[in-house]
Order: C-alpha cells, then sequence, then structure tokens
C-alpha cells in the first residue's frame, strides 16, 4: 500500500499537529466518522489550525450558547461540548446539551460530580453521545452507564493509564478517550491501557506567538 501524499501548503505549514503517537490507537466512531485525536481547546484562532480529529471543548465557567457558536464558526472537525454537571446541572445543563446538539456539537461532556438522574434527561433530550468524565477508578461508572453515557472521557493526570486499565477490565466494549499526557511515550501507555481515543492540550497562542517573534527578531537581527 501506498504512503499518503501530504500537503501543508504555504501559509498552513505551522499549524498544531496532534501528536503522531495517537494514531496507534483504535478511534471511536461517531456518525461514520473515525476519531482518534481530540484537540482540549476554546481557542478558536487554535480550532481553525490545527489537523485534530475533534475537539473537547470543555472550560471552568458556566456553560453559554454564544461560547458553542463561537468554537463552532471557526471548527471544521466534530466538536464536543462541556454542558456542566457540577455547579451547573439539573434543566440548566439539558438546555445547554439542546443547545448545542442544535448548533452542530457532535456529544456533549457531563463534569465528573453529574448525578445519574441529571445525565439520564441530557440523553433523553438529545441524540448525540453523552461523554461522562471519570477521574478516579472509585467512580460508579455503572449508574452513568444505567443513566445513557455513551463514552466515557478519563481525566485523572498522571493515573489516567491506571484507571483506563481499570475502565478496560471492567467494560471490555466501551468507548473510551483518555487524556495523554505531556509525551509521545505517555499517549502511548494511555493507549496500551485500553483508550480507544486520546485528548491532548495544544501549547497556548502566547507560547506560539512567541516562537514566531522569536524567529522575526533573529531574522532582522541578521539584516535580512
Amino acid at each position: 500500500m501506498r504512503s499518503p501524499v501530504n500537503y501543508t501548503g504555504v501559509l498552513r505549514n505551522h499549524m498544531v499537529a496532534a501528536p503522531e503517537a495517537i494514531e496507534t490507537c483504535s478511534g471511536i466512531r461517531i456518525f461514520g466518522r473515525l476519531l482518534k485525536s481530540i484537540m482540549f481547546s476554546t481557542d478558536v484562532a487554535i480550532i481553525a489550525n490545527t489537523n485534530a480529529d475533534a475537539v473537547i471543548a470543555v472550560y471552568p465557567f458556566t456553560p453559554q450558547p454564544r461560547i458553542v457558536s463561537a468554537v463552532m464558526s471557526a471548527a471544521d472537525m466534530p466538536v464536543f461540548f462541556g454542558v456542566g454537571g457540577g455547579f451547573t446541572s439539573g434543566e440548566r445543563s439539558v438546555n445547554q446539551a439542546l443547545a448545542a446538539e442544535n448548533m452542530g456539537a457532535f456529544g456533549v461532556v457531563v463534569n465528573a460530580p453529574v448525578m445519574p438522574d441529571v445525565l439520564h434527561q441530557i440523553k433523553r433530550a438529545v441524540d448525540i453521545p453523552v461523554i461522562a468524565t471519570i477521574v478516579s477508578a472509585e467512580q460508579d461508572t455503572e449508574a452513568r452507564l444505567a443513566a445513557g453515557a455513551d463514552i466515557l472521557n478519563v481525566a485523572a493526570s498522571a493515573q489516567t493509564p491506571a484507571v483506563v486499565k481499570v475502565l478496560r477490565e471492567r467494560h471490555p466494549d466501551l468507548p473510551i478517550m483518555a487524556t495523554g499526557g505531556p509525551t509521545e511515550d505517555s499517549i502511548r501507555e494511555t493507549v496500551a491501557a485500553g483508550a480507544n481515543a486520546v485528548t491532548f492540550t495544544p501549547p497556548d497562542t502566547g507560547v506560539l506567538l512567541a516562537q514566531i517573534m522569536s524567529g522575526h527578531r533573529e531574522r532582522f537581527k541578521n539584516g535580512d
């Protein structure tokens, strides 16, 4: 089989690339699209300049439809949106999930503290996947699955591979996405533990811009 032909262009050749190790996972197929790399971001400039298969837009503020609208305006890939489950819950989370679906979301993400009855209400309201966040192997995953969770999203920091391994043993056929950590090796460890898809955090725009500006300064210092 021939290798794929690669085209990067000139203006987009410094886009944010998903870590190559993510390609080793099996992926999760949603509405016919196979998703392996999922970028954690709400930065529309980065979202518009990445090769990630999907975006997970979860942020530390009350979920708002205008944020969904802003992200969707920049994304040319599937997006999963946070709809609360902790401080924001109940009917408000259900309404946020409906709004996200109506604006084109591929799925909604509920926080770790979500109560099963709220998760159930969300699942009854939408026709897109409901993704339950897991931060510890001690969480009651059975209750979340019984309430309608379609995918588990493991975000347990350095313990993520260990948690994924426990969940994979507990639920052999369940779709699991998980944070991959900062290195190619940590991503491979997460995949080996049983993750079907991997989330990664890109550098922020300040870091990326600093790299470009450093190059500009070096160029003019050399008289170019």
